[in-house]
């Protein structure tokens, strides 16, 4: 035999299959504990994230209404463009009317937007850089109305023709425009913007940005507020940051369980082999041999538990997938299998602290103590 504490191991462990695989079964449950919940974790912050899309990229400035500032003028829509660098400035009118097409009409928001391209994409159509003429719906609003690119619509008695349909935004966002119709900026009445829309190719941009335009009109007074989306992510990564730990000190909690489970199992198994024991030490087997034997029967129910909490783990992500909407990109994402190998280790890990004690007693007794009882 090249490797006898291997194979006394083996025999040792099936000797008595029934309480080995009840050992093996708590650590294939603590595994899937911590790899399933490490798992569904991550699914959830990346799902969420990929949901907000990109307004982490976006500073919404409003008017201080508290202050007595309902609207902001073009003298400062002309303030904020001088002091923002590397971001798209787009100031927005909003009222509410009602879109007509045929038989069928429905209550909206109108934007009043200079430059829809900066923000939004077509479905249908083009959007102009320079909006100056025509209508253009949000997908919600051309579904219901059965109105494309090319038709006629009536807003509140003045008519337009449909040059573009919005793309159905899925994340969210401070002007999801699914159930608005967006117009030339001078359609909408009024001289003032109820907000700008500021959005950046980065986090960093935007802030940047934001710091900027607060200094720049609120220095004597707070004419406005400059409310930064990324604020919102960072607590939703927060948030997902908390709740994959209490996931995982659950695991944890069951893995615990299962080392518990495994040092029962390996000191009765040292009380029962006892005299055993005593006489492979007399006739000449090494402390450390017993010593390695001993671990060597922790270590294999841990990678027997292991390796099958990785495989159902597997099977219930695969699950997760084939009956819920989550995108495969998310299940594939690196942090799911650092989660299978964190599991699969601290599997084997735990397996070998509990054996370490029973192991350590086993090689530690005196021979003629164990042969005389």
């Amino acid at each position: 035999m090249k490797s006898p504490a291997l194979f006394v191991a083996r025999r040792n462990l099936s000797r008595n299959r029934f309480r080995s695989v009840l050992a093996g079964l708590g650590i294939l449950i603590a595994v899937v504990a911590i790899a399933a919940l490490g798992i569904f974790g991550n699914v959830l912050s990346l799902g969420a994230a990929d949901a907000l899309g990109d307004i982490g990229n976006e500073v919404v400035i409003t008017p201080n209404a508290d202050e007595g500032f309902d609207e902001l003028t073009e003298r400062q829509v002309q303030s904020i463009e001088r002091v923002t660098d590397d971001v798209t400035v787009a100031p927005i009118r909003t009222e509410t009317g009602l879109v007509t097409r045929g038989t069928e009409s429905r209550a909206t928001t109108l934007y009043g937007i200079d430059d829809p391209a900066a923000i939004y994409e077509a479905d249908e159509g083009r959007l102009p850089d320079r909006h100056t003429q025509g209508a253009i719906l949000g997908s919600s609003v051309a579904e219901q109305l059965d109105a494309g690119e090319g038709n006629v619509v009536t807003i509140d008695d003045t008519t337009y023709r449909v040059i573009a349909v919005l793309e159905p935004v899925e994340s969210f966002g401070p002007l999801t425009a699914d159930d608005a119709v967006l117009l030339p900026e001078n359609a909408i009445a009024g001289s003032g913007y109820e907000q700008v829309i500021l959005r950046g190719e980065e986090t960093g941009a935007t802030a940047v940005a934001a710091d900027a335009v607060r200094a720049e009109l609120n220095a004597r007074e707070e004419r406005i507020d400059v409310f930064e989306l990324s604020e919102i992510t960072d607590e939703i990564d927060e948030f997902f940051s908390l709740l994959q730990s209490f996931l995982l000190g659950i695991g944890s909690i069951s893995l615990v369980i299962a080392g518990v489970s495994i040092l029962n199992v390996m000191l009765m198994s040292t009380v029962e082999r006892r005299e055993e024991i005593g006489v492979m030490r007399a006739v000449g087997v090494k402390k450390g041999e017993v010593l390695r034997m001993m671990l060597i029967e922790a270590g294999l129910l841990g990678l027997l538990g292991a390796v099958g909490g990785v495989l159902v783990s597997v099977l219930l992500a695969a699950g997760l997938y084939l009956t819920t909407p989550v995108e495969l990109w998310i299940l594939l994402d690196p942090a799911n299998f650092f989660y299978l190998a964190l599991a699969f280790a601290f599997g084997i890990g735990v397996s070998l602290l509990s054996g370490a004690y029973p192991a350590w007693k086993a090689a530690s007794e005196r021979p003629v103590d164990a042969l005389r009882d």
